[in-house]
């Protein structure tokens, strides 16, 4: 496939940018099928303020920290009796288990 180069507009600063021939090529070789939106500045910023506000997202792992962490609501074990606490509410006649208990149970 023959590319040339294109100018675009930048949807954040509206400014006219070169989608090179370099560019284009390295955006197929990634699987990108639409053209940038931003210039190479405004896509810098935005990739920049992303990893600031989820942190280090190592391994695709993407961790916010405005996130509230999950309810836990105390229970007891039906199989063993221990103190536990779960991510949902026990409801009368169901069994609820600790970590260790449903471990065994789930298999």
């Amino acid at each position: 496939m023959s590319f040339q180069a294109k100018t675009l507009l930048c949807c954040d600063c509206d400014k006219n940018f070169t989608f090179g021939i370099e560019d284009q090529e390295a955006f197929q070789a990634k699987g990108h099928v639409n053209d940038p939106k931003r210039c190479p500045s405004c896509r810098q910023s935005r990739k920049a303020s992303r990893v600031s506000t989820l942190g280090n997202t190592s391994a695709g792992a993407v961790y916010n920290s405005s996130y509230s962490p999950r309810q836990m609501f105390p229970a007891t074990c039906s199989d063993c009796g221990k103190a536990t606490q779960v991510p949902f509410e026990p409801r009368n006649g169901k069994p609820v288990y600790c970590s260790d208990c449903y471990r065994k149970v789930r298999v």
